[in-house]
């Protein structure tokens, strides 16, 4: 009977952590995983579809502060030139936390499987909903 309860207690405590999931979040995990698809493939541009296109977006990374989608872009096609040096990306999300109706903030970490050398470090994204689409407007990633 105990083990029967345990069970049960656990089902519940597992299921009310996916009822507990906005549609929101949903979204942004589905943004996230569509991310590491199109990098597992090499495809960077489509991977960049989740910025927003805009010469306000900014990315922060190990050489500091770059602004706007296309110099982005530019920088990722210079840091990975083949799918060799981008690897497998994988992402661990820390927390989703939801800072207004336009507005979320995303912590995690990111891992590159590569036969070059893995690399790995953690990133904070701020999401807005521009034109009924979810978009990071903000990326710091270390």
């Amino acid at each position: 009977m105990l083990k029967s309860l345990v069970t049960i207690f656990f089902l519940l405590l597992f299921s009310t952590g996916i009822i507990a999931q906005s549609k929101t979040e949903k979204k942004i995990i589905k943004l996230l995983h569509d991310q590491d698809a199109s990098w597992n493939k090499g495809d960077i541009e489509t991977f960049m579809t989740t910025y927003w296109n805009n010469d306000s977006l900014m990315f922060i990374g190990k050489s500091g502060v770059t602004y706007g989608w296309n110099n982005t872009l530019n920088n990722y096609k210079k840091g990975y030139p083949n799918t060799e040096a981008m690897g497998k990306l994988n992402f661990n999300l820390i927390q989703i936390k939801k800072l207004s109706r336009k507005y979320y903030h995303v912590t995690g970490k990111w891992h590159l499987t590569r036969t070059v050398g893995d690399l790995q470090g953690h990133f904070t994204l701020l999401l807005k909903k521009i034109k009924g689409k979810w978009l990071i407007i903000a990326d710091h990633s270390s």
